[in-house]
C-alpha cells in the first residue's frame, strides 16, 4: 500500500493538504462568466473526493477544522488565480458547523482578504432543522461582512422553500435534478415559489447541472438567469479562459432583520392600528392561522409564542403535532417549554427579561402567503379567558418575515442525547442510594418497606440532593405501573416515563412546585414498559425535609386512572360534537340554504351592530332593497332549478361588487338586502345611489342558463341614516317603499315605451 493510500483525515488537517478547483458560473443571457464556485479536493488517495473527505472529518469529530481549511484554501487559490473583481467567488460553508466555526474565521478572512475579492457564501437547508437560530445569526454576520448569500440545492428539500423569506438569499441555486429530470407537479411548485421570491426581491436564479442544450432550455424556462454545469466547463484549478467575463450584480440588500433582542410585536410598523380583545377571540384567530398553515403544507413556516408552558394545553399539543407533520417548520416558544416540546416541533424557554414572555404571537409565512397575529398582554388579572390583549392582525410580508425571524432566532439548538449504557445505569443506581441523613434504623426501615410493599399505589422517592434528581426507592406497585423492575429505574429521573404527548403545562407546574418545595397533584400521560403502552398517572407529590428544614427528597404516590380519564375524554368529545351540531343548527337558522348568504335575521343583527358602531364613530349606514325584475318569467318558463341557478349567479355578482365590510343577505324569493356601513354622513345618500347603480348594472348582464342568454333587471330602493331612520325596521321599510317606487316607474316606462 502506498503512502497516499494511508492518508487519514488527521494527516490532511495536519499538513493542510486541501486544494480548490473552480467551476464557472455563466450569465445565460450574455454567455459571459460572472463567477466561479470553489470546490474542495483532498490529496490523491481515498480522501480525494469531497464527500469522502467530509465524511471522514465528520466521523472523527473534526468537521469544523476541515471546513475552515477548505474556506482558507478557496480564498487563497482565488487570489492566486486572479479570480478578483469584477468576478465573484462562490464558497460553500458546511451547514453542520454554521453555529460555531465560521463567525470568527469569516471575520478574520474578510479583514485579510483583498478588497477585489468578492465572495458569495453558499448554504443549504440542511442546517435549518438542527440550528435555525444559529443559521440566521450567521447569515446576519455574512451580511455585515459585505458578502453575498446563496441558498444551495433549492428544491432538494421543501425546507429550503419555506426558509427563503427568512434567509433572504441574493442567489437561489436550483438543484440539478430540476433541469435534468422530467418535469412534474413538484417541479412546478418549486418554480412558482422561486419565481415569486425572485420577482419580489430581485434575487438571481442559478440553475446547476446544465450539461446539454435541452438542460439549458429547461433552465431558462424555470426562470434561471445564471447557469452552471459541464456545458460551460468542468471544475479546474484556474479560470476558464475561453469565456469573456462580466460583473455579477447582486440585488440591493434588504433592511436588516430584527435580532433576538426585538420582539415580534415590536416589528409592527409605526402607526399600526391596534385593537383590543379578550383571549377567547385570539384563540380562534390563532386556530384559523394554524389551519391555513396546514393547507400551505411543507413550504410553510409557523412560529408561535405561548407566554408560559401551561398555555401549551393538550388540545394545542394535538394541533401542533399535526402542524409538525404537515408543514415545513414549526416552533413554539414560552417559559418552561423545552428545545423540542413535541417531536418535530422546535422550541425554547424564554428568559425572564425577554419581552416575548408578555406576547401572544402566531406567524405564518410561505412563498405565496404571509400573516401574523401579534398581541401584547395588558396585564389583566381576571379569569384567563377574559384577559385582554392589544393586538394587530397583519398580512404585510415584510412585517411577517421580521416577526418570524425574531421568533426563529430564539429557537434552541436541538439537543443530542446520548443513550445511557447499562453499565452507567448500574453505577448510577449504586451511587443513588438514600443519603445517610435519610437512612432510618434497621427496625424502622423494615417496617417502612413492608408498609410500602403492601400498598396498592405506586410509591417512589426522588433524591433532590443528587444530580438530575434520580429515583432512589420504588415499591412493587410502582414496578407494575411503570412496567420496569427497580434495577431498571433506580438512579434515573422520572421523566423517561413521560410520553411525547404528556401535558407540558402539567410538567411545568410540577417543576414549579418542586422548586418552591410545595405539594402538588397532577394527572400525566406516562408510558409503561419497553412496549411504551400509554397510561394515565394520577400523581401526588409531597416534599421531605431534613433536620434543617431543607427539602431533600420528594415522595410520589401514583395511581392508574386511565379508565376515568378516557371516560372523561369521551364525554368531552361528545360535548364537542354536540356543540358542533348546535353551531350547525344555528348556522342553518341564520343562513339562506340556496345561496349561502345570511338571511334577514342574521342581517338584522349585523345591521344593528353596524348602527351602534356608526353612532360611536359619527358615520352613516346605508340599506339597499334589491328586487329582481323578470325573475318570475324565467322561473315559470325554465323551471325552479333554473331559477335557483339564476339566484345563485345574481348573489355572486352582487357580492363581487361590494366591499369586504359591506353586508349582503337574501330575504327570500328574488329579494336581496345590502347594508353599507361606514359611509360619510354628508355623502352617504350619494354613495348609496352610486352602489345601487353599480349593482343594477351587474345584474343586467346576460346570464348563460341552459344554453340561453337570460337577462333580468333589478329595482333597488335605498335608505341612509340618519335622514331615513336610525333603526333597522325603519330603514327596511323606507328602502322597501323606494324599491316599489322604482319598480312602478319602470312599469310606466314599459307601458308608454
Amino acid at each position: 500500500m502506498s503512502d497516499t493510500d494511508r492518508t487519514t483525515i488527521d494527516d490532511v488537517l495536519a499538513e493542510g493538504s486541501v486544494t480548490s478547483v473552480f467551476q464557472p458560473i455563466v450569465d445565460l443571457d450574455s454567455g459571459r462568466v460572472v463567477a466561479y464556485e470553489a470546490l474542495a479536493r483532498g490529496p490523491q488517495g481515498p480522501l480525494h473526493r469531497p464527500d469522502d473527505l467530509f465524511a471522514a472529518a465528520r466521523a472523527a469529530g473534526r468537521l469544523a477544522e476541515l471546513d475552515a481549511l477548505c474556506r482558507s484554501a478557496a480564498f487563497q487559490a482565488a487570489v492566486t488565480q486572479g479570480l478578483l473583481a469584477p468576478l465573484t467567488v462562490f464558497v460553500n460553508v458546511e451547514p453542520e458547523v454554521l453555529d460555531s466555526a465560521p463567525l470568527a474565521d469569516l471575520l478574520a478572512i474578510a479583514e485579510a482578504a483583498p478588497a477585489e475579492l468578492r465572495i458569495v457564501v453558499e448554504i443549504t437547508e440542511r442546517a435549518l432543522a438542527t440550528r435555525p437560530a444559529e443559521l440566521l445569526q450567521t447569515v446576519q454576520r455574512i451580511r455585515e461582512i459585505g458578502w453575498g448569500l446563496a441558498l444551495d440545492d433549492v428544491g432538494a428539500d421543501s425546507m429550503s422553500l419555506a426558509f427563503m423569506p427568512l434567509l433572504r438569499p441574493d442567489v437561489v441555486k436550483l438543484d440539478l435534478r430540476l433541469v435534468q429530470e422530467r418535469p412534474g407537479p413538484e417541479v412546478a411548485e418549486i418554480m412558482n415559489a422561486v419565481n415569486a421570491y425572485a420577482e419580489r426581491t430581485g434575487a438571481l436564479v442559478l440553475a446547476e447541472g446544465i450539461e446539454t442544450e435541452e438542460h439549458l432550455v429547461k433552465a431558462l424556462a424555470l426562470g434561471a438567469t445564471l447557469g452552471q454545469g459541464w456545458m460551460f466547463g468542468r471544475p479546474q484549478p484556474g479560470p476558464a479562459t475561453q469565456f469573456a467575463t462580466a460583473e455579477l450584480v447582486l440585488p440591493p440588500v434588504a433592511a436588516d432583520p430584527p435580532g433576538v433582542d426585538v420582539s415580534p410585536f415590536a416589528c409592527l410598523p409605526p402607526g399600526t392600528v391596534l385593537r383590543r380583545s379578550p383571549k377567547l377571540l385570539l384563540i380562534e384567530l390563532s386556530k384559523q392561522l394554524e389551519r391555513h398553515a396546514m393547507r400551505l403544507g411543507e413550504t410553510c413556516v409557523i412560529a408561535s409564542t405561548f407566554q408560559d408552558a401551561r398555555h401549551f394545553t393538550p388540545s394545542t399539543v394535538e394541533r401542533y403535532r399535526e402542524l409538525a407533520a404537515r408543514t415545513g417548520f414549526v416552533c413554539a416558544l414560552g417559559d418552561g417549554l423545552s428545545a423540542e416540546p413535541l417531536p418535530g416541533v422546535r422550541g425554547a424557554t424564554l428568559a425572564a427579561t425577554d419581552e416575548v414572555r408578555g406576547e401572544w404571537d402566531v406567524t405564518v409565512i410561505s412563498p405565496h402567503f404571509s400573516a401574523a397575529l401579534l398581541a401584547r398582554d395588558l396585564g389583566d388579572d381576571g379569569p384567563d379567558m377574559e384577559r385582554v390583549f392589544e393586538f394587530a392582525l397583519t398580512y404585510d410580508r415584510v412585517t411577517v418575515a421580521r416577526a418570524t425571524h425574531a421568533l426563529v432566532s430564539r429557537v434552541a439548538a436541538r439537543e443530542t442525547r446520548q443513550p445511557v449504557a447499562p453499565e452507567s445505569r448500574a453505577t448510577a443506581t449504586t451511587a443513588a442510594r438514600v443519603p445517610e441523613t435519610a437512612v432510618p434504623t434497621a427496625a424502622v426501615e423494615g417496617l417502612l418497606h413492608r408498609a410500602l410493599a403492601a400498598t396498592t399505589s405506586g410509591v417512589v422517592i426522588v433524591d433532590l440532593t443528587l444530580p438530575d434528581q434520580p429515583m432512589v426507592f420504588v415499591n412493587r406497585a410502582f414496578e407494575e405501573l411503570a412496567g420496569f423492575t427497580r434495577e431498571q429505574v433506580l438512579g434515573r429521573n422520572c421523566r423517561f416515563l413521560q410520553a411525547p404527548d404528556t401535558d407540558l403545562a402539567a410538567v411545568a407546574r410540577i417543576r414549579e412546585a418542586i422548586a418552591a418545595g410545595r405539594e402538588c397533584r397532577e394527572t400525566l400521560l406516562n408510558l409503561r414498559g419497553p412496549e411504551r403502552t400509554p397510561w394515565w398517572n394520577e400523581l401526588h407529590l409531597a416534599p421531605v425535609t431534613d433536620a434543617t428544614g431543607r427539602v431533600v427528597q420528594y415522595i410520589g404516590v401514583q395511581n392508574d386512572v386511565t379508565a376515568r380519564v378516557e371516560a372523561e375524554r369521551r364525554l368531552t368529545r361528545e360535548q364537542d360534537r354536540t356543540r358542533q351540531y348546535l353551531a350547525r343548527i344555528e348556522e342553518l337558522a341564520y343562513t339562506d340554504p340556496l345561496t349561502g348568504l345570511p338571511n334577514r335575521r342574521r342581517l338584522q343583527e349585523q345591521v344593528e351592530l353596524a348602527l351602534w358602531e356608526a353612532s360611536a364613530s359619527s358615520t352613516a349606514v346605508g340599506l339597499l332593497f334589491v328586487d329582481l325584475d323578470g325573475f318570475k318569467a324565467v322561473n315559470d318558463r325554465l323551471g325552479h332549478a333554473a331559477g335557483d341557478e339564476l339566484l345563485v349567479t345574481v348573489s355572486q355578482r352582487l357580492r363581487a361588487r361590494l366591499r369586504r365590510s359591506d353586508l349582503l343577505a337574501r330575504l327570500g324569493g328574488d329579494e336581496f338586502l345590502v347594508a353599507l356601513p361606514g359611509l360619510d354622513p354628508v355623502q352617504g345618500a350619494a354613495e348609496a345611489d352610486r352602489v345601487a347603480e353599480v349593482l343594477a348594472h351587474a345584474v343586467q348582464a346576460p346570464i348563460d342558463l341552459r344554453g340561453e342568454a337570460i337577462v333580468v333587471g333589478a329595482s333597488i330602493g335605498r335608505a341612509v341614516t340618519p335622514d331615513d331612520g336610525c333603526d333597522f325596521a325603519t330603514l327596511l321599510h323606507t328602502a322597501d317603499q323606494r324599491m316599489y317606487a322604482v319598480k312602478q316607474q319602470l312599469c310606466r316606462r314599459a307601458l308608454t315605451g
